[in-house]
Order: structure tokens, then sequence, then C-alpha cells
């Protein structure tokens, strides 16, 4: 665990979804079936939040479903796949309503609610498939709150998105934190005011954000890290 600075103990502490909750590799073999190389996962999901993310700095807003569903037509044309099905197509787009958590999750949720911090999801996907995605994993009983930003219609890292999870926690933003594995999350959180934490199971942070109060390499070592901290 490396601590980068002395944030207060906060009241509740939200998760980022798609790739810190659930990674995306489980994606890998409905890529492949549409003729994509594996590693076109990262790529395909990354295009899609660059997508959402111009769109919020513009002012803008379409559900992360549909950017990805125009992402994943860019990247296959990219790599000159033009004979791929609709059905395989829809059927990448559904998984992500199927990935598996972390096996650690349930257990950074419960040493939270233990120290009595609240536990709150927040995402840049849609309510319902969020839903979906933590019922299958078993941890829907275990989040205080399901945030999505189509509430306010701005995208992560937009200031919006952060104070609106924190209005209904009823908690200020220094009063949250937020766990991301990625590095634009924590800098938008850690320009709104939040306390981060960085989960670093799959690429360093980047040197030209912000950098988090805390990083670790398992959500279970930043939950506790959180929980240890002195209000």
């Amino acid at each position: 665990m490396l601590g980068l600075g002395k944030p207060p103990r906060p009241r509740v502490v939200a998760f980022d979804v798609i790739g810190t909750l659930f990674p995306i590799t489980p994606l890998q073999p409905a890529v492949e079936r549409l003729g994509l190389p594996a590693a076109a996962v990262r790529g395909w999901f990354a295009a899609g939040l660059r997508d959402s993310f111009a769109l919020a700095a513009t002012g803008g807003f379409k559900p992360l479903l549909a950017v990805l569903e125009q992402a994943l037509e860019a990247v296959l044309a990219e790599h000159g796949v033009e004979d791929a099905s609709a059905q395989d197509k829809a059927a990448l787009l559904k998984g992500l309503e199927h990935l598996p958590p972390r096996p650690d999750s349930a257990a950074a949720f419960g040493a939270l609610a233990g120290a009595g911090i609240g536990v709150m999801v927040l995402t840049n996907g849609s309510d319902p498939s969020t839903r979906k995605l933590l019922g299958g994993a078993g941890l829907e009983g275990l989040v205080d709150h399901v945030v999505s930003v189509e509430a306010v219609e701005l995208s992560k890292p937009r200031r919006e998105a952060y104070a609106h999870a924190a209005q209904v926690a009823g908690v200020g933003l220094d009063s949250m934190a937020l766990v991301a594995a990625h590095s634009w999350d924590i800098q938008g959180a850690n320009a709104a005011g939040m306390t981060t934490a960085y989960l670093n199971v799959e690429r360093p942070f980047s040197k030209v954000m912000r950098k988090p109060d805390l990083e670790g390499g398992s959500l279970s070592e930043l939950a506790e890290a959180l929980a240890a901290l002195k209000t």
C-alpha cells in the first residue's frame, strides 16, 4: 500500500464498476469471435470511453452502451473486419452485464461496512445493467447506493457526476472517496474534492494525472487502508 497523502477517513466510499469491480478481460473470447485479436477488447472499451468523454466535455451525453456499440463499429473497420455478425456483436455488448467480479469485491465492501463506512457504486453505465452485474455477482445487497451518470447526463470525469453521487449519499464531496482502476477517474474525483484510491492491478498510474491519495494492488487492501484513516 502506498499512501500518498493524509486524507480524512471517508464517510462513504464509491467504487467504479467496469474495469474496477468487474474486469473486462473475460470478454476476450467474444471479441475473438468477431474476428478481432483478444487484446482489442481494451482498445474497444477505451475508444468508447474516449467518445463518452468528448460528449461530456462539450455538454452532451449518450448512454454508454450506445457509445460502445458505435465504437465497436469503428474498431472493426480499423481492423478490416467486414463480416462480423450482428449476433456476435450483440453477444459482446450483452456480455457487459455478465462479467465476473474481482474475487475480493465482497470482502472489500464488508471491510468498509464493518468500519461504519457507506458503500456505493458510481458508474458511467446504466442503472439496470449495473444492477444486473451486481446481482449476478451476489454483491447488490452489500451496496447502499447504485449511482449512474445517466441521472445527470454527463459522464465521469465531469464534476457533476461525482457531485450527484455525494448528493445521493447525503455527504459532502470531501467526505467521500473513490476507488478506481482508471487514472482518468482518479483525476476527476480528485479535482472534485474527493479522497482517491487507485487500484493498480492492470496498469501503472499515469504521471500526468493528479496523484491518488492511496494506491494498492487489491480492492481489499484499499478498503482496509481507507477504513484505517483517521477522522
